[in-house]
């Protein structure tokens, strides 16, 4: 990540600073025109847009607004001219597929990024229960009532209600969330200065608190909940001080500390939790024993640094999603060239997800568009969802049958809804 004060680039401010005001272009009444109602499917076509944008009575179209958007949106890099120059090896795919449809988009929610690098704050733990970061607190919504409760509140103090070797007893105050994982029943939250903190969801109070590092430059880019190669829980954290660490969540002992060149932004774990990815302030990625960290591949071919890594089911590819606007997948039985080279249309890759049946892959970029793709046809087939927003994060339910998308927006801030068309999309 980058080595900056990052206190100065989270929130709006993160927005003010590298990406276009919308109200620039769109004018004084934008905000003006919120429709603060959920849009459902059958309403979208009346209201001209699934985020209910009201754009007759603005003064511009959306057509030419996206134009402009695609124009002026400033792509945040690390190495200069990286998305210029990353276009040539890109796959030409087919785009209007209609793999998951709009379903509803719920105003009432408010997603929140607090790092303008890394978006992965959003996951679904069934088909309508979704959890995300909203303001300073971890929140569930559920799309049944369409209503939301808090998980935990992290704005004030946060202390562990259970005695565990290691975990601080005086806990945490205000911590700012940068990193999130919901899965298996647990949640895992990370933060600016090195903080972990562990719960269960059907228990009350905080399992675990755990600081990482004292380091300066120790904000947690990444957690991620896994089972090892013997079937234990794990969880991983990825960290700005080079550092990956790997906790055993029946006791949230430390099992593993791996250490590497340069900041970890994402690693992610294979299914069969032999081999992890390890991606972070350099182009080039690794892949690595999960019993030691030891280097067994190099991923060659990106050109600017990754936030973003995921498996496919199968184990044998798995994706990797970098500033210089493109994901490339790769398979682990020949690392010289990845197997698919996918582009981005405006900003850097920042999310990527398969679906547990391993059918599609979402990738999502900083903002306005989240890419799926049927990985059946080699990636070829695409279904572009395009809407204006910051993303907070991307993820498919468990069951496969629903896609969430978190949109972060002063104006139009929602949770988005689509579900799987299994006539359409089966027939591609």
């Amino acid at each position: 990540m980058s080595p900056v004060n990052m206190s100065a680039y989270h929130g709006e401010e993160a927005e003010a600073e590298h990406m276009e005001d919308d109200d620039v272009t769109l004018g004084a009444d934008f905000e003006n025109l919120m429709y603060t109602a959920d849009t459902t499917a059958s309403q979208a076509p009346s209201r001209e847009d699934i985020q209910g944008i009201s754009w007759h009575e603005l003064s511009i179209t959306r057509e030419d607004y996206r134009k402009t958007r695609l124009q002026s949106y400033r792509n945040y890099k690390n190495i200069p001219n990286s998305g210029e120059a990353s276009g040539k090896d890109c796959l030409k795919t087919e785009k209007g597929s209609s793999f998951y449809t709009f379903k509803k988009n719920f105003r009432s929610v408010t997603p929140s990024i607090l790092h303008f690098q890394l978006r992965e704050l959003v996951w679904a733990t069934s088909n309508h229960d979704v959890y995300l970061m909203s303001n300073n607190s971890i929140t569930h919504w559920s799309t049944v009532t369409s209503s939301g409760d808090e998980v935990l509140d992290l704005a004030g103090h946060v202390t562990p209600s259970e005695e565990h070797p290691g975990s601080l007893l005086e806990g945490f105050s205000k911590t700012q969330v940068s990193s999130l994982a919901v899965k298996d029943g647990m949640v895992v939250a990370g933060g600016f200065s090195g903080e972990l903190i562990c719960k269960h969801l059907d228990r009350t109070g905080v399992s675990f608190c755990y600081r990482t590092t004292c380091e300066e430059n120790a904000i947690t880019n990444s957690v991620n909940i896994h089972k090892n190669s013997s079937g234990a829980l794990h969880f991983m954290a990825s960290n700005n001080d080079c550092g990956v660490r790997k906790f055993d969540m029946e006791t949230y002992q430390l099992v593993q500390h791996f250490h590497y060149p340069w900041p970890v932004n994402h690693s992610s774990v294979s299914p069969d939790g032999k081999l992890v990815t390890i991606v972070g302030d350099d182009p080039d990625g690794l892949l690595v024993d999960s019993n030691n960290g030891e280097t067994v591949g190099r991923l060659n071919g990106h050109l600017d640094y990754s936030f973003a890594s995921a498996w496919h089911p199968d184990g044998v590819t798995f994706a990797t999603g970098n500033q210089d606007k493109t994901c490339r997948v790769w398979d682990v039985r020949n690392l010289s060239k990845p197997v698919a080279v996918l582009k981005g249309n405006l900003g850097a890759i920042r999310s990527i997800k398969f679906t547990s049946d391993g059918q599609y892959m979402a990738m999502a970029e900083a903002a306005d568009f989240v890419h799926v793709y049927n990985t059946n046809t080699g990636y070829m087939k695409e279904q572009e969802i395009d809407f204006f927003g910051e993303i907070s994060g991307i993820s498919f339910s468990p069951d496969t049958e629903s896609l969430f998308i978190g949109i972060c927006d002063r104006s139009y801030g929602s949770l988005m809804e689509f579900a799987r068309d299994r006539v359409s999309g089966s027939a591609l």
